[in-house]
């Protein structure tokens, strides 16, 4: 069993952290649009981002913000305009904005990092910006979680948002997150927001191994689309409220930490795959039996994002062959006769060879997790061996449905 357990209280739920989220007039829509997520002290900062050549500006200021210094003490998002490959001048509405809020909040631009989310190609609209600086200020509360999580979505439909509580040495360690995500989603990081709380004391160097491994094991694992994004940004602070020993080196306190920041980031991840636009279930592949971890991820989320595999599962249709064509397709290498398909209960490949199976059960079982409550009734697992390897790897992401083509057809008209 896990040994920490889930909290309320969001984003603000470790120690000495106040959020807000606010309608500065960003969106045409009306909606929320403006978040601010801010550390009554200096927080040790780690970033994983984009692995696209096309970088938002956000993402290229906080890269050389945290190569120069590994620490912050607010993040302030935007949504409506990604701001990217908007040149010059999209670079310097980033410099403005890191400067007009650290201004606002009377801290140096350098202990300010930065993410927004929108139509690639557009220009932050930076007169609605500069007025709703001071109002999101204003309504940063120990509460404002909930108002954060809102003012960070485009397309999803529901907010995203944990925290979890754990104890190292004799005092309670608290981490916690938000994100948004819901279409151009795929692993080397998706369409997606996540920013990540801590209360625990971290050296910085650990910090960010920490939230790299956690992010190959939850954000890199997950597709909807197979499309990678401008302005992907996973930021994580740790500021140390929580005022337990420092972790400055690796041992069980350094496990039991990056353990739990992990089970935040593959929530919040799972969270995403199962908001893909359209979907209407999430689809989890766990592969066991794999050379090493990596190979393991490798051919679950080969799966996860086989436009075939996902739309037998829209269509209710237990089509394993898919299934079997996917994993070969992945890139490592593994034995025919070894390989085994699983469809939750339903063995249907054992040693490579087809069994017979209930094909009207196992129908029934994708249209049950189509109507399954959210997270919790509503994953198609899927379940693959491929030998006597001792690495074991999961993917998650969901089904393809007619909608989805309609959400992106119309995206900008």
């Amino acid at each position: 069993m896990a040994d920490w357990q889930e909290i309320t209280g969001g984003i603000t739920a470790p120690r000495g952290y106040q959020a807000a989220g606010i309608t500065a007039g960003l969106k045409p829509s009306g909606l929320p649009d403006l978040a601010l997520i801010f550390s009554e002290v200096e927080a040790i900062a780690a970033g994983v981002f984009t692995t696209s050549q096309v970088k938002a500006a956000c993402v290229e200021y906080c890269r050389q913000r945290l190569q120069a210094k590994q620490s912050a003490r607010a993040i302030f998002c935007n949504a409506g305009q990604a701001n990217a490959a908007t040149g010059t001048q999209g670079y310097l509405d980033t410099l403005e904005s890191a400067m007009a809020i650290a201004q606002a909040l009377n801290i140096s631009s350098e202990s300010v990092l930065l993410a927004s989310t929108g139509v690639i190609g557009q220009r932050i609209k930076m007169d609605a910006l500069r007025s709703g600086i001071p109002k999101v200020v204003a309504a940063l509360s120990e509460t404002g979680s909930d108002a954060a999580a809102g003012a960070i979505i485009t397309t999803d439909l529901v907010t995203k948002s944990i925290a979890l509580e754990t104890t190292i040495g004799d005092r309670s360690v608290r981490i916690a997150g938000i994100a948004k995500g819901s279409g151009m989603i795929h692993p080397n990081m998706a369409t997606m927001l996540a920013f990540v709380t801590c209360d625990a004391v971290v050296s910085p160097h650990l910090w960010q191994q920490m939230l790299a491994r956690a992010a190959d094991r939850s954000f890199n694992s997950i597709t909807v689309d197979g499309d990678t994004s401008t302005n992907d940004s996973l930021i994580a602070l740790a500021n140390g409220q929580s005022r337990t020993p420092a972790i400055i080196e690796w041992g069980a306190e350094a496990e039991k930490l990056e353990a739990m920041l992990t089970a935040v980031c593959q929530h919040l991840a799972k969270a995403i795959a199962r908001d893909g636009e359209g979907a209407t279930c999430l689809i989890e592949v766990e592969v066991t039996g794999a050379h090493d971890e990596i190979s393991a991820r490798q051919i679950a989320k080969t799966i996860a994002g086989s436009s075939l595999v996902k739309s037998a599962i829209f269509g209710r249709d237990p089509n394993w062959g898919r299934i079997a064509a996917a994993a070969g397709r992945a890139g490592v290498p593994f034995e025919q006769e070894n390989l085994q398909i699983k469809l939750g209960n339903f063995l249907m490949l054992e040693n490579g060879q087809p069994l017979q199976f209930d094909r009207g059960a196992a129908s029934a079982y994708l249209k049950k997790a189509s109507v399954g409550a959210y997270l919790q009734q509503d994953t198609v697992l899927i379940s693959i061996n491929v030998g006597n390897g001792y690495g074991v790897g999961k993917a998650w992401g969901c089904d393809l449905s007619y909608d989805y083509v309609k959400i992106n057809a119309e995206y900008t008209t």
